[in-house]
């Protein structure tokens, strides 16, 4: 327990990250802004739902933080000051809750969007620093305030204030969004079930198996599933970690597979693709290796 009453525990990280790899590292679980700022006074990551990353067999050095608590609660209640009859702005959204979640909520409530990020499985916080969605959509569509501690305090912003786009927020590595304030479009359960149900329909092709997500951004509006197919990497394997037959883009975890094996496989496939392509996951260290 630290000195503000946060939570820490040596842990493996395979237990919080949707590939389940990575090595044992210091965890701290914090519930408020006082035991976060605790949290920042060494080196530190933070660590929403796991998706998208890759930790090293090794793990990290650093502090790694979860938000949780208050922080990883959700306000809909539209507030009166902010919202319209054509515009709902919610409270305040944890950046510890889980998108999913979030997301079923919405929909009961007729509230569209978001709808084109359903069946990505982060929390609200990392799902907003990178501006995670699909091509029905992504986080920023849906986004009125952001909440964000750096390591001189907090701040509120907008997205107006950021240079955002695809797949990233423009907001620095070393600052966490804490919470979010939602700007929606008032319409029916009915019809915003549709929408998310056209978006989940699009995604069916990919694997099951535990995976991070997409391996690598679409190079120059061109399908990096594709191009890894095309070279004829599709079922490839190292270790238990293999190249998913359903969709080239994904990397999964068949039981037991390790970070090792992961990063075999990516450079295998920038190796044998004949574009460059960029990593969408992102790698705890930022280095290729296990």
């Amino acid at each position: 327990m630290s000195r503000t009453g946060a939570r820490v525990e040596r842990q493996p990280l395979a237990r919080y990250t949707t590939l389940g790899v990575g090595g044992e590292s210091e965890v701290w679980f914090v519930e408020t802004h006082e035991q976060l700022a605790e949290a920042m006074e060494a080196p530190y990551r933070i660590l929403g739902g796991g998706s998208n990353l890759v930790v090293s067999d090794m793990g990290v050095p650093e502090r790694v933080i979860r938000l949780s608590g208050p922080l990883a609660e959700r306000d809909l209640t539209p507030d009166p000051a902010l919202s319209t009859p054509d515009l709902i702005v919610t409270g305040w959204v944890g950046g510890g809750a889980p998108l999913p979640g979030l997301l079923r909520a919405l929909q009961k409530l007729g509230w569209s969007g978001l709808e084109g990020t359903v069946g990505i499985p982060g929390q609200v916080g990392g799902s907003v620093w990178m501006n995670a969605g699909t091509r029905f959509g992504e986080m920023f569509d849906g986004l009125h305030t952001i909440e964000i501690v750096t390591p001189d305090g907090v701040r509120q912003i907008t997205p107006d204030d950021l240079d955002w786009g695809y797949r990233q927020s423009g907001i620095p590595r070393n600052h966490i969004v804490t919470r979010v304030r939602l700007k929606l479009r008032p319409s029916t359960p009915e019809a915003v079930l549709e929408k998310m149900d056209q978006a989940d329909q699009a995604r069916k092709g990919q694997p099951k198996n535990k995976t991070p997500g997409c391996a690598f951004k679409n190079p120059g509006g061109v399908s990096a599933g594709k191009l890894i197919d095309e070279a004829g990497l599709k079922g490839t394997q190292v270790g238990n970690a293999r190249i998913a037959p359903e969709h080239g883009n994904f990397i999964v975890n068949l039981g037991g597979a390790t970070a090792a094996d992961v990063h075999a496989l990516l450079d295998l496939i920038r190796e044998r693709v004949g574009v460059p392509l960029e990593l969408e996951y992102e790698l705890w260290p930022e280095h290729l290796g296990g």
